[in-house]
């Protein structure tokens, strides 16, 4: 009997083992959290880069379909992506860039040396907007059609075929 309960916390353990390896097992890790999707803009009022006045996020992004990108200028894959992002802009595209949790002369230096794709530049410097939209990491980039809905939703830099099916959801 005392074998037995010397043994117990190892037959837990190798349980436990076993349940994470399973959870892993089937477990995609690719999947995108697309919790918005289909859902309103959050209504966020963040700074603007700018001057500091507050803008709310819904007024921001005018008549159309728009995008919403998160980025920072301490992201490596944010400065792949900015040349698609500026092809977008000089094809009329709307974005709303959200400098995520990122200090402003940062954010600003950034845009200053790669180019800056942005119609309105708003600051997210604590992050709580990100929270809000479901950010887990930047840049990612929101859809949004003329009714303030998020059409979708696309994780990590895109390319220029990428951005361009990512709008067309908003259309």
């Amino acid at each position: 009997m005392k074998r037995w309960l010397a043994a117990l916390p190892l037959i837990a353990l190798a349980a436990l083992g076993a349940l994470f390896a399973l959870y892993a097992l089937n477990r995609n890790p690719h999947v995108e959290p697309q919790a918005l999707v289909g859902k309103p803009v959050p209504a966020l009022t963040l700074p603007d880069l700018d001057d500091g006045v507050a803008r709310p996020l819904r007024a921001a992004l005018g008549d159309g379909p728009a995008l919403v990108n998160f980025y920072a200028s301490w992201c490596a894959p944010c400065e792949v992506e900015q040349p698609t992002l500026i092809a977008l802009k000089s094809g009329g595209v709307r974005i709303v860039g959200v400098a995520y949790k990122d200090a402003p002369q940062n954010a600003q230096a950034f845009l200053d040396r790669l180019g800056d794709p942005f119609s309105v530049r708003l600051v997210d410097r604590d992050g709580r907007g990100g929270i809000e939209f479901g950010v887990t990491g930047v840049p990612e980039t929101f859809a949004v059609r003329d009714d303030g809905v998020i059409a979708a939703k696309h994780s990590g830099p895109m390319s220029l075929s990428q951005a361009q099916a990512l709008l067309a959801k908003a259309r």
